[in-house]
Parts: structure tokens; C-alpha cells; sequence
């Protein structure tokens, strides 16, 4: 336990040594020559499996399977539907602006006007209302997701606070009351999230993945390649995310469990305090931990921007390839016809 009268500075500069410290730790650790655990991986904190926890998770989304089968698959139709805005594009440069008529395929399931003024205003509506019922089943399946997330914030608070009651005395006065209420708030809330961090977006981003590069595909085979250029850096964003910010969040809520249960500890011993005029001190100490998750939540700031600006770059010079090459390819069709 750090000292209460170091300043949060200090404190914040231990920790950034201490989180490079476990950063290196965690990439060297390992089996070493001599055929013994390192001493770096016999110091890290339990771990359980991925597949173990996801089998946790899954039981407690019992009794809502079916609601959650039900809303993958509306968000998996809404996500299908709103890609079909990007062909339009291609029939917009292809048949209206250019002299190619409509594919026999698409004119044999849908009637579509000859005309290029007629063609580009029924492609404009139909674009607007296509956009506008994949927001509505997007609109209600992330209602319905957030409804089972609520109720399953309830059953896991409820399971953390009957299993808490059941502890030994010595585990009970570790974890202190403030602290309780933090992991009863927090903790046992954020294994609720997952269903959206960890199958509502996901999935949509899945779809959403393989059915652009299906359209990419149809449109021109170069849109497509440039599109896979750029695997690479999502790959190095997502392990940024993984090794680098997830951890600092991780200590975010530590420092704010330690927080809460000071000012429980506090203000439920305050005729101590006020007997020993220690209200100053309580006080600084409450400040200075303030000011220490202060400094982690910027830091947990900085990375996350550095991560986003990097995707929005990145998807802006998918954008403006894509639209670069769609111009090449329609001015060269129009000159050359290749």
C-alpha cells in the first residue's frame, strides 16, 4: 500500500514504471533454458481461459438465449440491408452517368426504368428508404440488447452480493464496504456490457466486413485489394487495444474500488476522525487518489485517441482509394471502353 502522503505525481510515475514493468513481463515470460517457469510468470495474477469465461458468460445469459438468437440474426439483416446503399452507387456511375445498360440479373428480379433521369431518382429513393428501414431493425434490435443487458445486470449484482454475504469474516474486512459497493456497481455491471462488446459488435462489424468485401468484389477486384492493405493496421490497432488500453482501465477500476471504500471507511468512522482532527488528512488522501485516476484516465485518453485516429486515417484513405479508383474506372470506360 503506497504511502497517503506521496504526491499523486509520484504515485502516477511508479505506476507507469510498474505497467511497463508488467508489459515486458508479459512478453518475455515463459519456460527458460534450464526447463523452469520464470520467475515473471510466477509473480502474474490468476488467469482463467478465454473459452472457460466465455462458458461462464454463456450461462448467464440463460433464459435469454432465444431473445439473443432473435436479435443477432434482425442486426445481421439490418447490417445486409444497409450495404445495399453501395451498389447503388455502382449502378449511378455504371447506367446513369455512363451509356452501359442494367445487368439482365437485376432487371429480371427488379423493374427497373430505362430512362437515366427516371433510373437516377428511383435509385435515390430507393437508397433514402433502404437506409431508412436498416436504421429501424438496427433501431430495435440495439432496444432489445440493451433490455438483456439490464436484466442481466440485475441477476449478476444479485449473484455477487449473495456470494459476498457467504464470505469468511477476514475476506469481508479485506475488501471493505466501500469497496464491496464498487464491485457490486462496477464490476458485476460491466459482465453485463459484454453482450455488446462481445457479440453485438463484433458481429455486425463481421458482417458488415465480409459483405463489403463482397461488394467490392462485384464492383472492381482493385477496390477490393486495396481494402485488404489495410488488414494489417486494424490487426495492430486491435492488439493496441488488447496489451495497452484494456489494462490501464483494468487499474482505473482499481483505484476507483480503493477510493470508494476510503470514503465508506471514512465517513463511516468520522467520531474517530473528527477525535483525532483528521479531517484534513482524510481529505488529501481522498484527493490525491483522486488525482491519481485522474492521471490514468488521461493516459487511458491519449491511447484511445491515438488508436482512433489512426482507424479514422485509415478508413479515410480506404475511402478516398475507393472513390479515386471508381472515377479512374468510369473515366476510363468512358474514353477507352476498358
Amino acid at each position: 500500500m503506497p504511502s497517503p502522503f506521496r504526491s499523486s505525481r509520484r504515485r502516477y510515475l511508479a505506476y507507469r514504471v510498474k505497467a511497463k514493468k508488467r508489459q515486458k513481463d508479459k512478453q518475455t515470460a515463459g519456460i527458460s533454458h534450464t526447463g523452469v517457469l520464470e520467475e515473471s510468470k510466477r509473480k502474474r495474477p490468476r488467469s482463467r481461459p478465454f473459452i472457460k469465461l466465455l462458458g461462464q458468460f454463456w450461462k448467464l445469459l440463460e433464459g435469454s438465449r432465444n431473445q439473443l438468437y432473435l436479435l443477432l440474426a434482425t442486426l445481421g439483416v439490418s447490417t445486409v440491408i444497409g450495404l445495399i446503399p453501395l451498389y447503388g452507387t455502382k449502378i449511378v456511375f455504371d447506367n446513369v452517368l455512363s451509356d452501359k445498360p442494367l445487368p439482365e440479373k437485376l432487371t429480371h428480379w427488379i423493374a427497373l426504368p430505362t430512362d437515366r433521369r427516371h433510373l437516377l431518382a428511383v435509385v435515390a429513393v430507393g437508397m433514402v428508404l433502404i437506409a431508412a428501414v436498416s436504421e429501424l431493425v438496427s433501431l430495435w434490435s440495439r432496444w432489445t440488447a440493451t433490455r438483456m443487458t439490464k436484466k442481466v445486470q440485475v441477476s449478476v449484482r444479485k449473484e455477487v452480493f449473495q456470494h459476498a454475504v457467504r464470505l469468511p469474516l477476514h475476506r469481508v474486512y479485506e475488501l471493505k464496504s466501500g469497496g464491496v459497493t464498487s464491485i457490486l456497481r462496477e464490476d458485476a455491471g460491466g459482465v453485463a456490457d459484454l453482450i455488446f462488446s462481445l457479440l453485438y459488435n463484433p458481429w455486425k462489424a463481421i458482417i458488415q466486413l465480409i459483405g463489403s468485401l463482397i461488394i467490392l468484389a462485384t464492383v472492381d477486384w482493385r477496390l477490393l485489394l486495396g481494402s485488404l492493405l489495410l488488414l494489417p493496421t486494424v490487426w495492430l490497432t486491435h492488439k493496441t487495444w488488447i496489451s495497452r488500453i484494456r489494462p490501464i482501465y483494468r487499474d482505473i477500476r482499481v483505484t476507483r474500488t480503493g477510493m470508494d471504500s476510503h470514503a465508506t471507511e471514512a465517513f463511516g468512522g468520522m467520531r474517530v476522525v473528527r477525535s483525532f482532527s483528521r479531517q484534513t488528512a482524510e481529505a488529501g488522501t481522498f484527493t490525491r487518489n483522486g488525482h491519481l485516476m485522474a492521471r490514468q484516465e488521461i493516459l487511458a485518453w491519449w491511447w484511445s485517441r491515438g488508436r482512433t485516429s489512426v482507424v479514422g486515417r485509415m478508413w479515410s484513405c480506404e475511402r478516398d482509394w475507393r472513390s479515386t479508383a471508381v472515377v479512374i474506372r468510369f473515366t476510363c470506360r468512358r474514353k477507352s471502353g476498358c
